[in-house]
């Protein structure tokens, strides 16, 4: 908004010619959206300790730690994290950018399915939220949507094909197969970022660096001479989402700060779906949804872990891991909590900066 009102002035008045450069807005936004977090913080987990006195509900098949040690925080932490992208996000970026929209409208759309599965989950005092074939549905009808979006404001050569890293010349048509796929992406995405968060501190670091990694993806598919450089396919526009990436990046570093171990607030299906799907979205738009399952390898790493158990229970009635998502069976093993934590960070790290190389080896 501030772009649209104080860049038009750049020719009168040589200071807000700033505001025309996207590196000065995406350094904006992750301030702000770290100080929205830090402001608005404490007002909202003293908030949703009131109205969640007995805190989130915890699984009695889980670990059995967790059933004293987690007991009593509050969920639905990820009402922060919409807060505070929302606010610097449409304070930096450019509001008739309909990329900034569209993931705006995943973000927000898979944020309210979260929003009401956990407060069900809160007032029923009982894991189990909304039904898991009405929440998946209602995930896919938000996400196809998007792809139809998507598909529309994309240039004609681009729309319904799917980009390949290492290949630089190489374009593969899906036709009407893009928007299944997206769709598959977006929820497949923001699934995987759900199953990861069941640790303190351990979805939030991840989707910080991925945040991160796609808004230098964002910032150089959008730059026709960068993308000209390193032989990615242009997306005219599509820099204008790096704003909304430094926005997630403020966003997680604040709410890191409140679910640093011991947690003071859990995100929640609220923040977990919703980010996970902006990022699967943002990947669609910049044509890098492949590069997203490097990027994004931890959370591939979690949500293939479940398919395989149950995949492997199923058939054989026996249990590859002592108990999935993967960070679990570390638990069983006897691994300290924070030692898990942090060596996923460090795994995060290692397959994001493997993402990144990508764009150079083509």
């Amino acid at each position: 908004m501030l772009y649209n009102l104080l860049a038009p002035l750049a020719d009168g008045h040589a200071i807000f010619n700033l505001f025309r450069y996207l590196t000065f807005r995406t350094g904006s936004a992750i301030i702000t959206a770290l100080i929205v977090s830090f402001l608005f913080g404490p007002i909202i987990i003293r908030w949703l300790r009131v109205r969640q006195r007995s805190g989130q509900p915890i699984r009695t098949d889980g670990p059995k730690s967790h059933l004293t040690a987690k007991a009593g925080t509050p969920t639905m932490g990820g009402v922060l994290i919409l807060l505070a992208v929302s606010v610097a996000t449409l304070l930096w970026a450019d509001i008739t950018n309909q990329f900034v929209w569209v993931v705006l409208f995943v973000t927000l759309g898979f944020g309210l399915v979260g929003f009401v599965d956990d407060y069900l989950k809160v007032t029923r005092q009982h894991h189990a939220g909304l039904p898991g074939i009405v929440k998946l549905l209602i995930e896919i009808a938000i996400a196809g949507t998007a792809a139809v979006w998507i598909g529309n404001l994309l240039p004609d050569d681009l729309s319904g094909s799917l980009a390949t890293p290492y290949f630089k010349d190489v374009l593969i048509d899906l036709g009407w197969f893009f928007v299944p796929f997206s769709v598959v992406v977006m929820v497949g995405a923001s699934n995987a970022v759900n199953l990861t968060d069941g640790l303190d501190g351990l979805a939030i670091v991840p989707i910080m660096i991925a945040a991160a990694c796609f808004g230098f993806i964002c910032y150089l598919v959008g730059n026709v001479v960068f993308a000209n450089y390193l032989q990615l396919h242009s997306v005219p526009g599509s820099g204008e989402l790096a704003v909304f990436c430094g926005a997630l990046v403020g966003a997680s570093l604040g709410f890191l700060w409140f679910n640093a171990p011991p947690a003071m607030v859990f995100m929640g299906d609220t923040g977990s779906l919703s980010v996970g799907g902006s990022i699967g979205a943002i990947s669609v738009i910049t044509k890098h949804e492949l590069v997203l399952a490097i990027v994004g390898g931890l959370f591939v790493l979690e949500a293939v872990s479940v398919i395989v158990q149950v995949i492997s229970f199923k058939l054989t009635g026996r249990r590859v891991f002592r108990m999935a998502p993967l960070h679990h069976h570390y638990e069983q093993k006897g691994w300290h909590e924070s030692t898990i934590v942090i060596r996923f960070w460090i795994i995060a790290l290692i397959l994001a900066l493997a993402g990144l190389a990508t764009l150079k080896l083509r």
